[in-house]
């Protein structure tokens, strides 16, 4: 008699490469679901991290814009809490379209701010490079406004304006259309609607449990296979029952005196006795 065993190493293969599996789909969910975290906010605050957390499912995606102008023609790449071109940590890139292929960081997701409203969100990214001779020579920023649109789940980048004519706080305005910042839509169904599919659900259970029940286990045959049959045959007895017992406001019904005609024979009149009127 022939025993086959299978090698050890190869046992000790499979349980690495599952492992190993198991790793890679841990980090991507982790990175999937955490991808708002990368962002750091100016003044951690609950309330902005709670508005950045609405932006979990456009997270890992780029937006791209390219606009033309007499002054020249760039693309404008948008990632919401990553890298969103080959600068490490530029959440927003201006790139020119020349020979030189020249990258301008317009802000960091490394600085942002978030502020939200009931179907909005603006995402302000700040510390990005610096103005040659505009703007007092500070650094730029960019400010992507994403409203809310229910038809549309990641709607296209679009650049609104520039506005670098002040002195101080110039910025990049952006516009981008998500249903992600929608808010949710309160239950249409009322309490009794509710009451109702939960008793109509608990009643499909309970025929189609007992159906199966009376017909594997028990073995019935024809209507005995409904659950609790000879109950539900009686039902409406003991209903008409119950509707009586309720109901009825009198107590129990007398029988009415029955008629008895005139004999014609005399009726027996007992017997006077006058002994006592004798003397002693």
């Amino acid at each position: 008699m022939k025993v086959s065993m299978s090698p050890p190493h190869t046992a000790t293969s499979v349980r690495l490469l599952v492992l190993a599996v198991q790793l890679v789909l841990l980090v991507c969910g982790s990175q999937a679901s955490d991808g708002t975290k990368r962002c750091k906010l100016f003044s951690e605050s609950p309330a902005e991290r709670k508005v950045l957390s609405l932006l979990e499912p456009l997270t890992n995606k780029t937006f791209s814009e390219v606009k033309k102008s007499d002054k020249g023609n760039y693309t404008y790449q948008f990632q919401v809490c990553g890298d969103a071109g080959k600068t490490v940590g530029a959440g927003l890139v201006q790139i020119d379209h020349t020979e030189k292929k020249i990258e301008t960081v317009l802000g960091l997701y490394t600085a942002t701010q978030a502020i939200g409203g009931s179907d909005w969100v603006m995402l302000i990214y700040s510390n990005g490079t610096k103005y040659d001779t505009h703007c007092s020579k500070e650094m730029r920023k960019a400010i992507v406004m994403i409203s809310c649109n229910k038809g549309v789940e990641m709607g296209k980048l679009e650049v609104v304006m520039e506005e670098r004519e002040r002195e101080t706080d110039c910025f990049y305005l952006f516009e981008l259309d998500s249903s992600a910042v929608c808010p949710a839509l309160p239950s249409q169904l009322s309490a009794g609607s509710i009451i109702l599919i939960i008793g109509f659900v608990l009643l499909s259970v309970y025929l189609i449990c007992g159906f199966l029940y009376q017909r594997l286990i028990v073995g019935a045959k024809g209507l005995q296979q409904f659950p609790n049959y000879v109950f539900w045959t009686q039902v409406g007895n003991l209903a008409a029952d119950g509707c009586n017992f309720v109901c009825r406001t009198q107590g129990p019904e007398e029988e009415p005196p029955t008629y008895r005609g005139v004999s014609t024979e005399p009726e027996e009149q007992p017997e006077e006795r006058d002994d006592h009127l004798l003397p002693m």
